[in-house]
This record gives C-alpha cells, sequence and structure tokens, in this order.
C-alpha cells in the first residue's frame, strides 16, 4: 500500500480528480475524516505546512505539497513532479505609497515564510530583520510594525484591497508530488508506475 499525505482543500481535491482520472471510481474524504483508503492506497488529509514532515518522517510515502512549502522547510525528500495545481508566487508586499529602499542597512518584514525571506534577502547582499506572524499579515506594514510582507500572492486581491501592492516577485509556486527517501528506493516499482500514470495526466491537463 502506498500512503499519500495530501494538503486539505482545494489542492488535495484536484489530485484526488486525477486519481479518480487515472483509475476510476469515487475518490473523496467523506466529511471530516482524515483517512481514505481505496484500494492500494491511503490518503491522509492534513495540514498543507505539515504535508512534508509526514513524508520526511516516513509517516506517508508519498505526499502533494506546493514548492513554497518545501522550500521554505528545507526538508530532506524528493520532489517527483510539479503537478501544475494551486500555482502562485511568493512575493514582496508594501504600501501603495512607498517604494522599497533596497539601500536600508536592514528591512523590516513580517512573514510566515522566514526561510525563503531571510535567503532572498541575503541573494540581495540587504539585511533583513524578520517578525514572523501567523495571519492577517496584510496589517503589518499598514501599522508601522514592518517595512514590508513577505507572502503568497494568487490574483493580488487581497493585498489590493488592504492597500498594498507587489514589489517584487520572489518565486513561483505550484503543487509538486513529493516522495519519502527510503520509500522511493523500498517501493521503487509502485512509485514510479504511479509517477508515470499521474505525469500523463498531468501533461494531458497542461495542453
Amino acid at each position: 500500500m502506498l500512503t499519500i499525505a495530501l494538503p486539505k482543500g482545494r489542492i488535495a481535491e484536484e489530485t484526488l480528480e486525477i486519481f479518480a482520472e487515472i483509475f476510476g471510481g469515487e475518490f473523496e474524504f467523506e466529511s471530516r475524516k482524515l483517512i481514505l483508503d481505496i484500494g492500494e492506497f491511503r490518503f491522509l488529509n492534513v495540514r498543507n505546512q505539515d504535508v512534508p514532515t509526514y513524508v520526511e518522517h516516513g509517516a506517508a510515502d508519498l505526499g502533494v505539497v506546493g514548492l513554497d512549502v518545501i522550500t521554505e522547510k528545507e526538508l530532506d525528500i524528493i520532489s517527483l513532479l510539479d503537478m501544475n495545481l494551486g500555482k502562485c508566487r511568493v512575493a514582496i508586499g508594501i504600501k501603495n505609497d512607498d517604494e522599497l529602499d533596497w539601500n536600508k542597512p536592514a528591512i523590516k518584514v513580517a512573514t510566515k515564510m522566514v526561510n525563503i525571506t531571510k535567503n532572498y534577502f541575503a541573494q540581495r547582499a540587504v539585511g533583513v530583520e524578520v517578525v514572523k506572524l501567523y495571519g492577517s499579515i496584510e496589517l503589518a506594514p499598514l501599522v508601522g510594525l514592518v517595512d514590508a510582507i513577505v507572502d503568497i500572492v494568487d490574483t493580488g486581491n487581497t493585498m489590493r484591497e488592504n492597500g498594498l501592492k507587489v514589489a517584487e516577485n520572489i518565486m513561483d509556486s505550484s503543487a509538486h508530488l513529493i516522495a519519502n527517501k527510503n520509500s522511493y528506493y523500498a517501493k521503487k516499482d509502485e512509485i514510479l508506475s504511479l509517477y508515470e500514470k499521474i505525469n500523463d495526466v498531468v501533461k494531458s491537463r497542461v495542453k
């Protein structure tokens, strides 16, 4: 049996649709259930941020999670496939009437993506003071807590509605199929067989 960790919400639903397309039948979690067993597959319904942790520690053989989460957590897993789901970007946001001053000794940034933020500013050779927040990040520059934010941007509407604009894009992200390293070698044939089937569906949807 292959155990696959899926993030709650739209990406889980779209991933299960791919499985339904490949294998037929109904692939969906019942109401509040967190485990779905169908044939040779067990699906776990977990928080987006936790998917790679389940995979790295071997509680799941495979997982589907955003590249931003993989990059942020810097975990020791194998990335197999860009599934072209949940496309978004990680961007720097500032107030509409501000400009990002790269000459400041240090820029104060609110984010939950601490590693991505520190690495990006280090690449620019600019000092950064990170304030870690878990929600309502758009509020931070509006009340003077920080100069800027680093956050996920989908349509950009949330920033616009709160008087912010995108100053710079850091990275593009979409959902990737990842594997536990031990599982990849112990169950290589099963995993590669599934990978090929998923890859065929992903390619057919991109056309």
